[in-house]
Parts: structure tokens; sequence; C-alpha cells
């Protein structure tokens, strides 16, 4: 028998069309699955590294009955592989690329450590459906407005998704593996982990049933109705990219005949996905985009960083008094997840109204979000603030109270997130005061509070200070 593989897993939890997989299997030997909690997912935050675990644990299962296992150990990563690789005899490592910087670094890391350990290391590209140096501007430069690279991909060809593979080889004698649901990762979700826990949905089994109903049942109407807040008219496969539990390879196909066949919302679909891959596109060639103003000249703009004053702590807890803003908090805090135009409206309230750093908006979605993805939620926080790409006109500010109008009209989905005031307020409504801290000190019938800022008052000093900018 030939010397087993090491397949390192990561944010690729899902068998079908999994490239690092596939090259683990065709290197003839016995695969050995390995997942390591390590250094970059340990820095994750309570809502993403949890759902992570939850997704950990449901992969193993998948390879249960594929006649593999998975093998989960913590620690930093090279320490881990070199270890698995010394008790096993392995001679080659396997792991489809990432491209945001953190891990990036790690994986780098990683190689020159397996080389100089005589192991055969090598990535592959899965995670993404053009790698970010594969696609170029005419004059051999990375594209910074997403209106042309979409111009530059929408007629590359991508690859058929790789099949499912039938049962895994095996090997002999299995490595020691810890059990995920003793690392503690729901921990810090306190106990808000059981409200929010009726809301996510986990694996790669759970992945297709989403695309195929998507695909069967809403797409046709996903560029007309997608932005409206109390419908189900998107994917909801955001979850699923996040953590590998889906390909984009295999969202994309599902979308390319349609749109060939002149399917009027399968181009919007395709359109966001390579919004996707835009964000790993700027991540990997401009990777300050992950924690510093992508644009030059923005660190001089007089956004405040006091992540602690009442207007942002209003904010976060969902009780600025801007109904709509509110709703989505409540809706993001309860199950994990908000609704992509109510992700706009929130953070241009924040950067905008309440002039407050991006930055601190986007650590708390890091808290909170199951399907945090660190360059879409970069790239959205620094699109809608102003500091980053297709940003013009950069002093657009969202006026909350016409997009209720515009996208909830009838309320629908205000009164799904928001108890105070109803005289029999939904579910919905009431677990979110099952899910925050204690300390927060809230209650359903608490008084609905007044807006911290008057909107126009909050859109005139944006645009003050937009105009008055320095650079």
């Amino acid at each position: 028998m030939r010397d087993p593989v090491i397949w390192w897993v990561r944010k690729d939890l899902r068998l079908s069309d999994n490239p690092a997989l596939a090259a683990a299997v065709e290197a003839g030997g016995p695969v050995i699955p390995v997942f390591v909690l390590d250094e970059v997912f340990e820095a994750y935050g309570a809502a993403p590294l949890w759902r992570f675990g939850l997704g950990v644990e449901s992969f193993a299962k998948s390879l249960n009955a594929a006649g593999s296992r998975l093998i989960c150990r913590r620690g930093p990563a090279t320490e881990v592989l070199l270890d698995v690789a010394a008790r096993t005899g392995a001679r080659a490592v396997r792991w489809n690329r990432a491209y945001d910087a953190p891990q990036a670094a790690r994986d780098d890391a990683v190689m020159v450590a397996l080389e100089e350990a005589g192991i055969d290391g090598a990535s592959v590209a899965g995670n993404v459906l053009f790698e970010p140096w594969s696609v170029q501007t005419r004059a051999g430069t990375h594209f910074q407005v997403y209106a042309a690279f979409w111009r530059a991909v929408e007629g590359i060809d991508v690859a058929s998704p790789l099949p499912r593979p039938g049962r895994l080889p095996a090997p002999a004698a299995w490595p020691a593996s810890a059990d995920v649901a003793d690392w503690g990762l729901a921990r810090p979700m306190r106990r808000g982990v059981s409200v929010v826990d009726r809301h996510v949905t986990i694996g790669e089994d759970a992945a297709w049933d989403r695309l195929e109903s998507f695909a069967e049942e809403r797409m046709e109407n996903y560029g007309e109705r997608r932005d409206y807040l109390a419908e189900s008219a998107t994917s909801r496969l955001s979850e699923h990219l996040a953590w590998g539990e889906i390909s984009p390879a295999t969202c994309w196909h599902a979308a390319a005949r349609p749109a060939r066949e002149g399917g009027q919302g399968a181009v919007p679909f395709l359109k966001e996905l390579a919004w996707r891959e835009f964000a790993y596109h700027l991540a990997w060639h401009t990777p300050w985009i992950l924690d510093r103003n992508w644009r030059e000249g923005w660190d001089r703009f007089p956004w405040s960083e006091d992540d602690g004053t009442t207007e942002v702590r209003a904010w976060r807890q969902g009780r600025t008094g801007v109904r709509i803003v509110d709703a989505a908090m409540r809706e993001l805090y309860v199950t994990g997840y908000m609704h992509n135009r109510a992700r706009m409206i929130v953070a241009s309230f924040l950067t905008k109204h309440l002039m407050t750093h991006w930055r601190v908006g986007r650590r708390w979605f890091e808290d909170c979000l199951t399907d945090w993805d660190p360059a879409s939620n970069a790239m959205g926080w620094q699109w809608t603030a102003g500091s980053g790409p297709d940003a013009a006109p950069y002093f657009r500010v969202f006026n909350p109270d016409a997009q209720q109008r515009r996208f909830d009209g009838d309320g629908a989905y205000v009164r799904r997130w928001i108890a105070e005031g109803e005289a029999a307020p939904s579910a919905t409504a009431l677990s979110y005061f099952d899910a925050v801290p204690k300390s927060w000190g809230l209650s359903p019938t608490d008084a609905y509070p007044e807006p911290v800022v008057d909107l126009a008052e909050g859109r005139a000093r944006a645009l003050a200070a937009y105009k008055s900018r320095s650079f």
C-alpha cells in the first residue's frame, strides 16, 4: 500500500467538488482527513467559530458514511500536521488554497515546514471561481472596480464541478482524534446559543437542498424580489459558502444555464457570486482591505472609533429608535444572519448618521454572523462607508425611512423583529430578549426608544464631513 496522504480540511466541509480531496485520492494511497482548529480559526468571533464547529461535526458524520473519518486536533497548524504525518507515515499533504492574509500567511509557514521535513505539500484551487492572479486588466494589473471585473469574468468558462467520490481509501490504523464537542466552541455565545441554533442550517446535504429549492422556486424572480426584507427571495447560501459546504462552482453552474436561456434572475445571482470573487480578488492583491481603509487618504476622515458611546451601544442592541435599523440588528442577534439589503442600511447608519468607523461595525458583524466571511464582510463595510472599492458616489447616505418604505412597505419585517409597543409581539421579536445578555437589562415591555440621532441632521453632518474632507 502506498504511503497515506493527509487531506488538510479547512473551510471546505464538503465531498462534492472538492479539488483537494480529489488530489489526495489521486495520489493512490489511504486518505487521512485532518481538521485543525488552529491559530487563525481560534481568532474568529463567537458566532462564526461556533457555526464552524457545527459544520465540522456534521462533516465528520459525512466522512463516516463514506468509510472514512475526520481527525480533529487543536493547536498550531504546522505542529499538528507534522505530528500526524510522523505518526501515520504520510509523505504528502493536500489542501484547498486560501486568499485572505491570515490564512495565506499560515499556509506559507506550513508549506515551508513540510518541505523542510521532506513532505510533499501542495495546495490546489477550490474555494473561488477565478484565482486572483488569473483575472487581469488589459494593462496586466488587478481590478479595482467591480463592473470591469464582472465584464472580464462573465464569459470565462468555469470548470464543471467534480463528482462526489465513493468510499474513501482508509489507512490500516487511524491516528487519535479529539472530540469537537469537547472544545466548548459554543461557550462565547452564552445563553444566545439556544436561540440562534434554531436558525442555522448545517451541512453539505442541506446546502444542496437550499440550492435546488432556490433554483426551482426563487431564482427566476431573484433580481426583482431579493431586496424585499420580509420575503424569502434570496438563496440563503452564504452560510454554506462561508464554510465550504458547497462550492462556488456548483452554485455558478446552477445559474449559468438559466442565464444562457434568458432567465431574468439568474444573471443577478451570478453577479452576486462574482461580487464574492471580487472580494477575494482584492483581499489577495490589496490585503489591507481587511482591516485598513482601502482608499488612500481616508485615514484622515473624522470617524470615531470609540465603540463604547451611547449611540454605538444603541446600534449594537437594536435600540437606535430607527425601526428598520433596529429590526435588522435584532435579526442579526437572534439568527446569526442579516438580509443583505439590511446590512447596507445598518452599515450606512453607523458610518454616516453616527459618523463611526466602519471597523467598529465590522468587528460586531465578525462576532455575530454565522455566515461571516473575512473578505466579503470587510469589502461590504468599506463599500458602504465610502473608503472601499466601487464607493462612488462615496457620499451616498441611505435614508433608513425611505429604505423601509421601499423594501418593507407594510412593515412586516419590522414587526417580525421589534416587540416594544406591539399588542401581540411575534415569537421572533420576543426571542431577541431571550438571546441578549441579561446585563443589557432589556425587556419587551420597555418603551421603544427615541431616535439617537435626527435622520436629517445626521445626514447633513455626514455630507458636511465628506464635503470638507482634506484628501
